[in-house]
C-alpha cells in the first residue's frame, strides 16, 4: 500500500536542548506547533513532523504538520492518512535516539485514490523531536509569534540542523506573502503566517454570500453592524457579529496585514468609521462598496483627515469589473479583488 523509497537523510545528534458549538469562533491557527509544545512540557515527549517537499499528486502541501507524542497520540496530517502510520513509528525512533530525519515516501496510486487525488506521488517529511532537535525555548518562541499574530519562518538547516526564527518581512517576503514553505538551498523555510480574516461592516444581502465564500477560501469572517435587525443570527447563522459601531468593532478586535476590510452599509454613519481605522492600519485591502459618484463624495469627506495616496488604498466601487450584478455575483467579484491583492501586491 505505501512504499518508502528511501530514508534520504539520517541527522547526526543534534545540539544539546537543556468549539463553542454550535456558534463559530474567530480561528486562530491550527495547533500543532501548540499542541507538541503541550505535549512536550507535560512529560509525554512530542515530535514535530513536516512535509517539506512534494512531487506528483500529493495529498497534503508543503509545510503541512503531524504532531506525535510519545505515548502514540498525534494531531494533524501530513498525507491525508497514506503514511501517517510509518512517520508515527520513526517519530517513536526520534524520541528514543532524540536524531531528526528528513523521509521520502512514494504513494501508490490505489493509496492516492484513496484519499480523494487522482494518482500517486511522493511526500519528504522532516521529523524532529521536540526538546533534543526542536529547542523548546525555539518552539515555545513560535508558539508565542502566532498568538500574537506575528507572521514569522521556522527555518532549519539540514546539513548543520542549526534552527532560527525569522519575523517577516525578511529574505522571504514572497514565500509570505505566498503563503508558501519550502526550500532555500539546505534551509527549509516553514511559513508561519497569522490566519486570513475579512472584516465585513454592514449586514447587508451582499454579505451574505461573500461571508461563506470568503470561509471557503480560508478567511475568518467578522461581521460589523450596529442595526441589530440586519445583524441578526436568522440572516447570518453560526457567524460571529459584532453590533459595536466599527470604530470601536475594529479597535477591539486589531488590524493587521493578513486582514481586509470590506465596507457595504452604504451609510457614511457606518462605513466611514471603518475605513478610518482601516486607513490607519497597514491592512492588506480596503473595499467599500458605491457608485463612482458615491466614491467622490467619499473622498470629499474623508479628504479633510488623510491625503491623495491614503485614499488610493480604498478599492471602490468595490470588486474587480467583471459585470457583476447578483450580490452572489459581486461578492464573487470582491473575493477575487482580495486574492489579487493578496497574492500581487
Amino acid at each position: 500500500m505505501l512504499g518508502k523509497f528511501a530514508l534520504a537523510h539520517h541527522a547526526a545528534p543534534p545540539h544539546d536542548a537543556g468549539d463553542t458549538a454550535p456558534e463559530r469562533q474567530m480561528t486562530t491557527f491550527d495547533d500543532i506547533p501548540e499542541t507538541a509544545l503541550a505535549w512536550h512540557r507535560d512529560g509525554r515527549g512530542a515530535v514535530l513532523a513536516t512535509v517539506v517537499e512534494t512531487w506528483g499528486s500529493a495529498p497534503r502541501p508543503t509545510g503541512s504538520q503531524l504532531a506525535i507524542s510519545g505515548t502514540g497520540e498525534f494531531a494533524g496530517s501530513v498525507s491525508g492518512g497514506c503514511v501517517e502510520g510509518a512517520v508515527v513509528a520513526e517519530a517513536m525512533d526520534a524520541l528514543s535516539d532524540g536524531w531528526p530525519r528528513l523521509l521520502t515516501y512514494g504513494i501508490s496510486d490505489d493509496d492516492a485514490f484513496a484519499v480523494g487525488l487522482a494518482c500517486g506521488g511522493t511526500i519528504r517529511i522532516l521529523v524532529e523531536p521536540v526538546g533534543a532537535a526542536i529547542p523548546e525555548a525555539l518552539l515555545a518562541d513560535l508558539v508565542a509569534a502566532r498568538a500574537e499574530r506575528r507572521a514569522v519562518a521556522m527555518v532549519v538547516d539540514t546539513e548543520t540542523w542549526q534552527r532560527k526564527l525569522t519575523p517577516a518581512p525578511s529574505d522571504f517576503a514572497q514565500r509570505f506573502a505566498m503563503d508558501r514553505s519550502g526550500f532555500e538551498g539546505s534551509r527549509f523555510v516553514a511559513i508561519h503566517n497569522p490566519p486570513l480574516r475579512l472584516i465585513v461592516v454592514g449586514a447587508v444581502h451582499i454579505a451574505q454570500p461573500l461571508i461563506q465564500m470568503a470561509r471557503l477560501a480560508g478567511y475568518d469572517p467578522f461581521l460589523v453592524d450596529p442595526r441589530s435587525a440586519f445583524a441578526s443570527d436568522a440572516r447570518f447563522p453560526g457567524e460571529v457579529i459584532s453590533t459595536d459601531w466599527p470604530d470601536e468593532a475594529l479597535a477591539g478586535i486589531g488590524l493587521d496585514a493578513r486582514t481586509a476590510v470590506v465596507t457595504l452599509a452604504h451609510d457614511p454613519k457606518i462605513d466611514d468609521p471603518a475605513i478610518e481605522a482601516a486607513l490607519a492600519s497597514d491592512v492588506f485591502y480596503l473595499g467599500s462598496l458605491g457608485s463612482k459618484r458615491t466614491h467622490a463624495k467619499r473622498l470629499e469627506r474623508l479628504g479633510a483627515t488623510h491625503d491623495s495616496d491614503a485614499l488610493k488604498r480604498i478599492h471602490a466601487p468595490v470588486g474587480l469589473d467583471i459585470g457583476a450584478k447578483s450580490p452572489a455575483e459581486i461578492a464573487i467579484s470582491i473575493l477575487a479583488e482580495m486574492t489579487e491583492r493578496l497574492r500581487r501586491g
